[in-house]
């Protein structure tokens, strides 16, 4: 690739799966980590990622408040929110992870409903208490300054107390042969305990992370009852999943 074209394939999976690795870029691309650094260096000067340790951030999950012209997809994204909204019944307690269209989700709410929802993630906990009518439950323990959410050992436990009604993951890879993955190793341990922690798990993605593979496994394709995508359903994309016996919306 030529310099342009590698810098735009860079940016794109920045924004597309919010935070990238270094070391994967450069396998990737076929070209030397160095260069890739230098990369990172050059769009992080032009304002367009944030540059961190061993990869880059996209600048929407980095805020703590989501600015809506930094969203990535975000016409999508709130497509799969309304979906995922619709889920949800009075009473319930609700179990979710970070990520912007976790954000939307939150923002689609009725306001009506009365349930409780229970989160890590900063930027969610803000939406939820926004809301007149639902009850908000912090999952406390160390902060991730890079992806503003909980992690570690105390947090793990607190969710393994829970036995949450549905659990919502903000997913950045899926495929049939390896389920959900993830490049954030503390992160992927806070969704592996959400998904034991929780009746159902419902991912939310947008359909360019269908059929795409990161470095870190989650959960295997199995252990997912319901996939909201902005498709319709009966998008060819969508059948093997369905022949799975996962419910697509």
């Amino acid at each position: 690739m030529l310099k342009k074209e590698r810098q735009a394939y860079i940016l794109h999976q920045v924004n597309l799966h919010n935070k990238v690795l270094s070391s994967l870029l450069s396998q990737e691309i076929r070209v030397s980590e160095d260069t890739i650094r230098r990369d990172l260096q050059e769009l992080a000067d032009e304002g367009k990622i944030i540059k961190v340790h061993g990869g880059a951030l996209s600048h929407s999950f980095n805020e703590v408040h989501y600015p809506a012209d930094n969203v990535y997809s975000q016409d999508h994204k709130k497509i799969i929110a309304h979906k995922a909204a619709a889920l949800i019944q009075n009473d319930m307690f609700v179990l979710t992870s970070g990520g912007t269209t976790i954000i939307e989700l939150a923002r689609a709410l009725p306001r009506q409903l009365k349930a409780t929802f229970m989160s890590g993630s900063i930027p969610a906990i803000l939406e939820y208490m926004q809301h007149p009518s639902i009850d908000v439950i912090m999952i406390g323990d160390r902060i991730s300054k890079n992806s503003k959410i909980t992690i570690g050992a105390e947090a793990i436990a607190k969710i393994k107390q829970i036995n949450a009604d549905l659990c919502f993951l903000g997913i950045n890879a899926i495929d049939i042969k390896h389920g959900t993955t993830d490049n954030d190793w503390e992160v992927v341990q806070l969704k592996k305990a959400m998904i034991q922690s929780a009746r159902k798990t419902v991912c939310l993605t947008i359909s360019e992370k269908i059929n795409t593979l990161q470095p870190i496994h989650i959960c295997d394709i199995q252990q997912i009852d319901v996939l909201i995508t902005e498709l319709p359903p009966d998008d060819p994309r969508l059948r093997p999943y369905i022949e799975l016996g996962i419910q697509v919306l």
